[in-house]
C-alpha cells in the first residue's frame, strides 16, 4: 500500500545507478511472482514425495497467497515506521531464508507453514519495487518505468510453470525454492548499494492489532475450511462447521470493527464508491477463476494423461507470450477507450479459452491443448490494466494506496478460494463420474465386454483386467470432472460482462500508480 509519496521527494536516479536500480527492483519482483506459478506443475511430485493427495499438496499454492494476501494491507504501516529501503531489502532477506526453509522441509506440514511464510514475508515487496521505481524516474517517464516493471511481472507466470518443470524433472523439486537465494541476496546487495541514501523519513505510527488479528483469523478459518472440506466430508464434520462458523463470526467483527475504528488496517469505507467496488470485484472473481483453471490444468495432465513436469510446463508458458505482447498497448490506449469495453472483451476471450477447453477429451494431442493457452494471454492483456483504471477511477492521490492496497488484496485471496473451490468440485465431479461410468462396466455392454476380452487376451489376470479398467475409468472420469468446471467458469466469465457495466464510464489517462496497481 506504499506509493511514491512515502519516499522523500529525491530527484530521480540518472544513467548507470537507474539501470542498474531498475534490474535490481525488477529481479526482486520476478522472483516474488515466480513463486506463484513456479510450485504449481511440481505439485505431483510434490505430493507424492512428501506422502500426500495431489488436492492436500495444493496448500503449498493456497497457503503462500493467504499470507501473502493477509501481509500486503500491513505494507503501509511498516513503511511508515521502518522507512521504504529498510523493509525492501529486509522483505527480500527473510524471503530468500524461508525459501531456504521450503526446500529443506521434511514433510508437507512443515512446507505449508515455511510457504506461509515465504507468502507473508513477500508482502511489501511487489508495492515497494513499484515505489522504489517510480522515485528513480522523471515523472515524465513514470508511464515507461511502469511499462517495464509490468513486462517482469508478465514474463514470471510464463516462465514459472517451464523452469519449476524443468527443474522438477532434472534436479528436484526443493530447487524451485532454492533458486530464490542467489537472485535475491544479488538484488538486495544492488538495492542497499544505490537506494540507502534514499530513505524515507520514518515515524511511529498507530497499528489497528484488533483488525489485523480479526483479518487473520477470519481469512485464515475460511481457507481452511475449504482447503480441508473434501478431507473431512464438508458439513458432515464438526472441524468444517466451527471453521465455517468462526469465518463468519470473524468476518462479521472484522467489518463491524473497520468501519469504526480511527486508523482502520483496512479503509472499507472506499467501498462506498461503486467503481471501487465493481472493479475491485470483478477483478477478485475474474483471478480468482484464471488461477482455479491454471491450478488444475498442470495436474490433469501430468496425474491422467501421462505428461512430464516439464511437458505441463510447456503447455502452461505461452500464457503470458500475447500478454507481453499486448499489455503496452493496452496501457498507452487506455486514456482513450473506455475501460469496460476492454474488459468485456478480456471476459470474452476467457470464456471462449474455457469453452475451447471444455472440449477437451483423452485423445487431445499437445497442440490442442497448448492452442487456448496461447490465446489465454489475449485475455490476460486486457484484464489487469483496465480494471485496476476502472477501481482507483475518481480517487484522490491520498487514497490510491489504500485502495490499491485493498483490491490486491481482495484478488490474492480469490486466487486462494478460486483454487480451493475449483480442486475440490473437480474431485467430486471425478467422483460422480466414476460411479456412472462403473455402472456401464459389465458384460451387458459390448465395448465394455470387448476391453475385458482383449485384455484376459493380452495375458493380464482377472484383476489385472480390472485394474486396467479401472485406470481408464478414472482417466475418463477426471477429464469429464476437468471439461465440468471449465464449462461453468467460461459461463461465470461471461455474467461477469453485465456486472462489469454497472461503474460509470470513465477516461483519461491512468496514473502511474493506477497502473502499479494492476499486479
Amino acid at each position: 500500500m506504499a506509493t511514491a509519496a512515502s519516499t522523500p521527494d529525491l530527484p530521480p536516479l540518472e544513467g548507470a545507478a537507474r539501470v542498474w536500480g531498475t534490474i535490481a527492483l525488477s529481479a526482486a519482483t520476478f522472483m516474488n511472482v515466480l513463486d506463484t506459478s513456479i510450485a504449481n506443475v511440481s505439485l505431483p511430485a510434490i505430493a507424492g514425495d512428501l506422502g500426500v493427495s495431489a488436492t492436500q499438496g495444493t496448500w503449498v499454492i493456497t497457503s503462500f497467497a493467504v499470507a501473502n494476501a493477509i501481509a500486503v494491507p500491513l505494507t503501509g504501516w511498516l513503511t511508515q515506521r521502518f522507512g521504504p529501503v529498510r523493509l525492501f531489502m529486509t522483505s527480500i532477506l527473510l524471503f530468500c531464508i524461508s525459501s531456504w526453509l521450503c526446500g529443506l522441509a521434511p514433510n508437507m506440514t512443515t512446507l505449508i507453514i515455511f510457504r506461509a511464510m515465504q507468502g507473508f514475508v513477500a508482502g511489501p515487496m511487489i508495492p515497494l519495487s513499484q515505489t522504489l521505481l517510480l522515485s528513480s524516474y522523471p515523472r515524465t517517464k513514470a508511464g515507461l518505468a511502469m511499462a517495464m516493471w509490468s513486462i517482469t511481472t508478465l514474463v514470471a507466470p510464463v516462465m514459472g510453470p517451464l523452469l519449476g518443470g524443468w527443474i522438477t524433472d532434472n534436479i528436484s523439486w526443493p530447487w524451485i525454492f532454492y533458486i530464490n537465494i542467489p537472485v535475491g541476496v544479488l538484488a538486495a546487495s544492488i538495492t542497499w548499494g544505490i537506494y540507502r541514501s534514499r530513505e524515507g523519513a520514518t515515524r511511529k505510527v498507530p497499528i489497528d492489532g484488533v483488525g489485523l488479528a480479526l483479518l487473520v483469523v477470519w481469512v485464515g478459518a475460511m481457507q481452511l475450511m475449504l482447503d480441508k472440506g473434501k478431507e473431512l466430508d464438508w458439513f458432515h464434520s464438526p472441524a468444517i462447521i466451527a471453521m465455517a462458523v468462526v469465518a463468519v463470526v470473524g468476518l462479521a467483527f472484522f467489518l463491524i470493527w473497520e468501519l469504526t475504528d480511527k486508523h482502520p488496517v483496512v479503509d472499507l469505507s472506499l467501498f462506498a464508491r461503486r467503481n471501487f467496488w465493481t472493479g475491485a470485484l470483478a477483478t477478485a472473481v475474474g483471478y480468482g477463476l484464471f488461477f482455479g483453471n491454471v491450478v488444475i490444468l498442470p495436474l490433469w495432465l501430468q496425474k491422467y494423461m501421462g505428461y512430464t513436469a516439464t511437458q505441463a510446463g510447456m503447455i502452461m508458458a505461452p500464457v503470458g507470450l500475447f500478454a507481453i505482447v499486448l499489455s503496452p498497448i493496452v496501457g498507452i490506449t487506455i486514456g482513450k477507450v473506455d475501460p469496460r469495453r476492454y474488459a468485456t472483451f478480456a471476459f470474452l476471450i476467457f470464456a471462449v479459452v474455457l469453452w475451447m477447453r471444455s472440449r477437451f477429451n483423452t485423445d487431445a494431442d499437445f497442440w490442442t491443448i497448448m492452442i487456448p493457452t496461447l490465446i489465454q494471454g489475449v485475455a490476460m492483456a486486457f484484464f489487469f490494466i483496465p480494471l485496476v483504471t476502472l477501481t482507483l477511477s475518481g480517487l484522490p492521490p491520498d487514497r490510491i494506496a489504500a485502495a490499491s492496497g485493498l483490491s490486491n488484496f481482495a484478488r490474492i485471496t480469490a486466487g486462494a478460494v478460486g483454487t480451493s473451490i475449483a480442486t475440490t468440485v473437480w474431485e467430486d465431479r471425478a467422483a460422480m463420474h466414476h460411479a456412472q461410468l462403473v455402472e456401464s462396466v459389465n458384460l451387458g455392454n459390448s465395448a465394455a465386454a470387448n476391453a475385458i476380452s482383449g485384455l484376459g487376451k493380452s495375458g493380464f489376470s482377472p484383476e489385472q483386467v480390472l485394474g486396467q479398467i479401472n485406470r481408464i475409468v478414472d482417466q475418463q472420469s477426471f477429464m469429464l470432472a476437468a471439461n465440468d468446471v471449465f464449462y461453468v467458469s467460461a459461463l461465470l466469465f461471461l455474467l461477469l460482462i453485465p456486472f462489469v457495466w454497472l461503474a460509470k464510464p470513465t477516461r483519461g489517462p491512468a496514473s502511474a500508480d493506477a497502473a502499479a496497481g494492476a499486479h
